[in-house]
C-alpha cells in the first residue's frame, strides 16, 4: 500500500522527511513536491527504481532525467561547471530552472544525453523538496510526473496515490505546488542557449 505524508509546505515536519529519506535509501520511489508541479524521484544509484519510473511514464531509454540537487556543492560532483557559469548558476538558483552541462564520469551512463553526454541539473526552491535532499544528503533521479498520454503534470496528491497506488512507495502531500514547468537552459559547449520558456524568468539567458 502506498504511504501519503501530509508535509508542512512551510515547516517540514522533521519526522517525516527522514522517514521519506529512508524509503529512498531502501529503493523505494517516492513521489515529492516542487515548484514546478510534483515529481517522480529515486535514489541515482537504483537501476530497478529508476526502471520503476520508466514504466510509470512509459519513457525509453533515451529519456533525459534531472539530477535534483539540495544546493551548488553538489553539482560540481556531477556536472563540469567552470567560473562564469558558477556566478551564472549562483544567480539563478534556487529556482525554476533546469540546466543542461557537461555530465562527470560520476554519472551513470544510463541517465546521459547519448550525444552530448550532457545531464540536467536542478536545485529546487521548494522548502519539502529541500528539506529532503537535505536529509537524504544526495541527489535524486528525478522527472515530472506526467502521465503517458498526458500534457499537464498531475496536481492533487490523493488522485496521485489511487493512481499510483501498485507502483510508487510513497506520495509526499505538500500542497498545490503548481504545473508550469522549469525554463530549461543549455549551458554545454561554452553556449548559452534557451531551450524551453517555462516557470523561470530567461531574460538573463538571452543575449
Amino acid at each position: 500500500m502506498t504511504q501519503l505524508f501530509q508535509i508542512h509546505p512551510d515547516n517540514p515536519q522533521k519526522r517525516l522527511i527522514a522517514q521519506a529519506s529512508e524509503c529512498l535509501k531502501g529503493g523505494g520511489v517516492v513521489v515529492y513536491p516542487t515548484e514546478s508541479g510534483y515529481a517522480l524521484g529515486c535514489h541515482l544509484g537504483d537501476k530497478k527504481a529508476l526502471d520503476r519510473i520508466r514504466a510509470i511514464r512509459q519513457l525509453d531509454d533515451k529519456h533525459n532525467f534531472t539530477l535534483m540537487c539540495k544546493d551548488l556543492s553538489e553539482i560540481a560532483a556531477y556536472a563540469r561547471v567552470d567560473n562564469d557559469m558558477y556566478r551564472l548558476l549562483k544567480q539563478h538558483t534556487p529556482g525554476p530552472y533546469t540546466f543542461i552541462l557537461q555530465a562527470t564520469k560520476d554519472v551513470p551512463r544510463r541517465l546521459l544525453h547519448p550525444k552530448r553526454k550532457a545531464i540536467g541539473i536542478r536545485v529546487s526552491e521548494n522548502n519539502i523538496c529541500h528539506a529532503l535532499l537535505a536529509e537524504f544528503d544526495e541527489p535524486l533521479i528525478s522527472t515530472t510526473l506526467i502521465m503517458p498520454g498526458e500534457d499537464m503534470p498531475m496536481t492533487d496528491p490523493y488522485d496521485i496515490r489511487d493512481t499510483l497506488s501498485s507502483q510508487v512507495d510513497l506520495v509526499i502531500d505538500g500542497g498545490f505546488c503548481g504545473f508550469e514547468p522549469t525554463s530549461v537552459i543549455n549551458l554545454t559547449d561554452d553556449q548559452v542557449e534557451v531551450i524551453r520558456r517555462g516557470a523561470g524568468d530567461v531574460s538573463a539567458f538571452e543575449y
